[in-house]
């Protein structure tokens, strides 16, 4: 089968099966692994938009594929196929290394074959990816479904007009070129994000469901996920995505949002083939009084099967969690606090309330029906000092105590690695909130992914806190935190003597590879290749137990015979649409960035 797009997701590190790095807890509170093979949203509605046109889109998660086979060709696999274009993503930086060791042998293999990047990291980097011989195309912004669709158009019809397309770096010969960054659109009702309906349709279509899964325990755990918003109203100093970095990085000035109404849509189609919660991403409360109001009102109007998962950025008063118990039968909550530090909450921007007001929110959500909470503490943020950081242990407590010991409160604590965040104010002016870079550019990056530990991944270090002050604090919050677990049966023994002598070997194995570097910054593979085994049990759960940020439901799947359905309809659509591109031909090219 030919194709008109081939999107490929690379891992954080190429080849990560044949490197022994420790990477220890940096992926430890997401649901990937150190690889980081799941796959930004974003893939999927560029596909499915696409896909409404007629081109031929095919997802491969690479990464993931790899991760699920050792043996996996990835040569093998991209040699035999046949496309217009490659496009690969740069969302998150920790991919530096993979995606554009993943260009270069892509181009190998397909010299003629144009190659384009995407993401927020290949926004902010545009300028130096697009000076690799084997990248052709760099599409910059938050929103790049219909961008794709120009590019493909003019790639198709041979034609050199790249110039009228907005954000858009390329080259034309040696000579680089930078479109103004103007198109950024102001509502994304248009969109599926993510797209669902192209996802599955395509492992049908495409007889393949091996490469398009998002992580690699999606079939246990098919958690799905469904964006509120692009932007955000929120100016966390340590985050990419903050409102500032939007701007900076994106032109974005609003946010932008999609109707309770699409949120819905998608609820409803997702609980067709799946049972396991469905994440709604960003705190609905950014879109307003209204937006809530309307979203809790169509959540009551349909039946709902699935658990929903919201996050919370700030304070929510009772009236809230009433809301969502009258809509939604079974519903948990994700907030990151950083610390407990009520001054450093106020700096960073998260939860910039009193610790009175952050236990006052976790009281009413357990006293509506709140299923789960998860709770995020950091290592790293700004202003914290290796016994501010330990001391958000005895937050814990202090919150476990108020809330009555009740069990349906998880607590974390993840240092903030590997990198600072491209466009975050911490990234862009890190002397005014204490921070010393070590990574300044994209091959900075690329060559820190690869070090031998965690420890010298790090792109950074605080006034406060050096490397080795991370390290040591964010292991010894994490064994306090495993203590405290232990004592109040949020964990059993056995979770606590695995995570227990993780992280004692983590810092033993940390300390041999400092030993071998002071000898030679350069260390030879071979002499940790006899650890890979071991490093790579470390670094799955290395301080939190496996099963703790899992949603354990009795079912995962609808019924066989509602995913059969579900493929079928899908097809049919396809087929209706496939009508609709010959009668209208034109259609693909009259591309209305105003809509």
């Amino acid at each position: 089968m030919k194709y008109d797009l081939v999107l490929l997701h690379a891992p954080s590190v190429y080849d990560f099966r044949k490197n022994s790095i420790l990477a220890g807890p940096i992926s430890d509170v997401v649901p990937s692994s150190p690889v980081f093979e799941m796959y930004p949203i974003g893939l999927t509605s560029i596909a499915d938009y696409l896909e409404r046109f007629g081109l031929k889109v095919k997802i491969i998660n690479i990464a993931n594929r790899m991760l699920l086979d050792d043996k996996f060709d990835v040569e093998k696999k991209l040699t035999h196929i046949k496309t217009k274009a490659f496009g690969i993503d740069l969302h998150w930086l920790p991919h530096a290394h993979g995606s554009i060791e993943l260009a270069k042998l892509v181009k190998n293999l397909h010299p003629t074959t144009p190659i384009i990047f995407g993401g927020l990291s290949a926004t902010y980097f545009h300028k130096a990816l697009i000076q690799y011989p084997f990248i052709d195309f760099v599409v910059r912004g938050d929103s790049t479904e219909k961008l794709m669709l120009m590019l493909m158009n003019d790639l198709e019809d041979q034609v050199d007009e790249f110039d009228l397309i907005p954000n858009l770096t390329w080259k034309r010969g040696h000579e680089m070129n930078v479109n103004p960054l103007t198109y950024v659109p102001s509502h994304l009702d248009e969109f599926d994000i993510p797209g669902y309906r192209y996802t599955i349709r395509s492992v049908f279509k495409y007889r393949n469901f091996l490469d398009p899964l998002p992580y690699k325990e999606w079939l246990q755990y098919p958690n799905t996920a469904i964006l509120t918003a692009r932007g955000c109203t929120q100016n966390c100093l340590i985050c990419g995505g903050s409102k500032d970095a939007y701007h900076q990085n994106c032109q974005r000035q609003s946010l932008a949002l999609r109707s309770p109404t699409k949120l819905i849509e998608d609820i409803v189609f997702i609980q067709r083939f799946s049972r396991a919660p469905i994440f709604i991403l960003h705190d609905i409360r950014q879109g307003g009084a209204n937006y809530v109001d309307e979203l809790m009102e169509g959540l009551k109007n349909i039946h709902l099967k699935n658990e929903l998962v919201f996050e919370l950025f700030q304070y929510a008063d009772e009236e809230f969690f009433r809301k969502i118990q009258s809509a939604v039968p079974k519903y948990s909550l994700e907030l990151t606090l950083e610390t407990f530090d009520e001054n450093i909450r106020l700096l960073n921007g998260k939860f910039h309330c009193t610790n009175e007001k952050v236990i006052e929110t976790l009281q009413s959500a357990l006293k509506h029906g709140c299923s789960k909470i998860d709770l995020f503490f950091m290592i790293g943020i700004p202003g914290q000092t290796k016994e501010s950081a330990v001391a958000n242990i005895d937050f814990c407590e202090e919150i476990h105590n108020h809330c009555h010991h009740d069990s349906r409160l998880a607590y974390f604590v993840a240092p903030l690695a590997p990198f600072l965040d491209p466009a975050s104010a911490a990234f862009e002016n890190p002397e005014r909130y204490g921070y010393i870079k070590h990574c300044h550019t994209l091959e900075d990056h690329r060559k820190a992914i690869t070090q031998p530990s965690w420890k010298h991944m790090l792109s950074y270090e605080t006034k406060e806190m050096n490397r080795d002050t991370i390290v040591d604090a964010t292991y010894e919050s994490a064994k306090r935190l495993n203590d405290f677990k232990l004592q109040y049966q949020l964990i059993d023994k056995h979770t606590h003597a695995d995570i227990e002598s993780k992280i004692e070997k983590s810092q033993a194995y940390i300390r041999s590879i400092d030993e071998l570097m002071e000898k030679s910054p350069s260390i030879d593979p071979k002499d940790l290749e006899s650890l890979k085994r071991e490093f790579k049990e470390l670094n799955e759960y290395s301080i939190c137990g496996k099963n703790e940020l899992k949603w354990e439901v009795k079912k995962n799947y609808a019924n066989f015979l509602s995913l059969a359905m579900v493929g079928l309809e899908l097809l049919f659509e396809e087929h209706k649409n496939k009508l609709k591109q010959q009668l209208y031909p034109a259609a693909r090219k009259q591309i209305n960035l105003d809509a």
